[in-house]
């Protein structure tokens, strides 16, 4: 059954679900497999660093799950100037990482006009590209750091299910987020989104939704990560994700969208020792190291023990490459803009 769906080129809810779902191990294997073949086709053996500054970790959102919500008074709370920010791309760009990820929870004080003097200032001293991870914002802010030349917005929908993201996101709703891809996606982004694996009462279901739903936004990147319980939340004493679910989901993820940017995340390396090169083997194409300088590098905690967050920054490239060359694959020099055929 799973041989005979790995063998189609389009896949319909039902055949998400039954790959989802077995749980034999030939057919998990054949699965890896077909996903491992296909992120070659696509991407060939070079993995692509981003490398991310989280430059602020308030947040005016109250999410059930992530550590940096509203509510959670006990987080010490930070904001990198602009110097700083930009002196830490200067570290990434220098290292030779082509893409810089600027990170936030949704942080009004950064009002559009800062962020795109800050994207501006980067573009004019780094020859790199630059995503945002910056949560919900207005569309006018959104064109303006756009124009200020920013070239991807990573904003994650978390789950398809419109209930379900109802009960994690207070005041916010799934048709607005979806909404506000769009919107980037009209305005030239490269834009990504994905999903939380484990989440209170999501299933398998759920999960297939998320997969067509990131087909049908027609996804530059796409990122699929584990639930990690944080204890400052009201999901603290819930069960983590399940690491062979989120390397199966993974590889469904590749063999139905093909042509996107999937990373092994930071998340699925802290629920494994060994959790990134797992995902580079089942489809992932991109690894995105954290350079966030000390003091604040610890105080980013939407989970906790976060992976490599103790460690010294500098020496992740070095890291990466061995356990990258390891594999066959090899770090890639370009900037790994979108794989779509009209991407510029």
């Amino acid at each position: 059954m799973v041989i005979d769906i790995l063998n189609k080129e389009e896949f319909s809810k039902d055949d998400i679900i039954s790959l989802l779902q077995t749980e034999d191990w030939y057919e998990v294997q054949s699965i890896y497999s077909k996903a491992d073949e296909i992120r070659k086709i696509y991407c060939g053996n070079e993995v692509y660093l981003r490398g991310i500054i989280e430059f602020s970790n308030n947040c005016e959102q109250d999410c059930l799950y992530c550590g940096l919500r509203k509510s959670n008074t006990n987080l010490d709370r930070y904001r990198m100037s602009k110097d700083e920010i930009i002196q830490t791309a200067q570290t990434i760009s220098d290292l030779g990482i082509k893409t810089i990820v600027l990170q936030s929870g949704e942080d009004f004080l950064f009002t559009g006009k800062i962020i795109a003097d800050i994207i501006s200032s980067i573009k004019a001293k780094l020859d790199v590209a630059i995503t945002l991870s910056l949560g919900e914002r207005n569309f006018e802010d959104y064109k303006l750091w756009k124009t200020a030349g920013a070239d991807r917005y990573l904003l994650k929908h978390e789950t398809a299910n419109p209930k379900l993201y109802a009960s994690y996101h207070l005041n916010q709703s799934l048709q607005d987020r979806i909404d506000h891809l769009f919107y980037l996606k009209s305005i030239g982004y490269q834009i990504g989104s994905g999903n939380i694996i484990g989440l209170p009462q999501q299933n398998i279901k759920d999960i297939a939704e998320d997969i067509i739903l990131c087909r049908e936004l027609d996804l530059d990147m796409a990122s699929f990560s584990p639930f990690i319980a944080s204890p400052e939340t009201p999901y603290r004493k819930q069960k983590n994700a399940d690491i062979n679910l989120t390397l199966k989901v993974m590889a469904v993820a590749r063999i139905v969208l093909k042509n996107v940017h999937i990373p092994a995340t930071t998340a699925i390396a802290t629920l494994d020792e060994y959790g990134r090169e797992k995902g580079l083997q089942v489809g992932a194409n991109v690894i995105m190291p954290n350079f966030t300088p000390n003091p604040y590098r610890e105080k980013y905690s939407i989970y906790p023990n976060k992976k490599c967050v103790k460690d010294n920054p500098l020496q992740c490239p070095d890291c990466l490459e061995n356990s990258i060359s390891s594999m066959g694959r090899k770090i890639a020099a370009g900037k790994g803009h979108s794989l779509k055929a009209s991407a510029s």
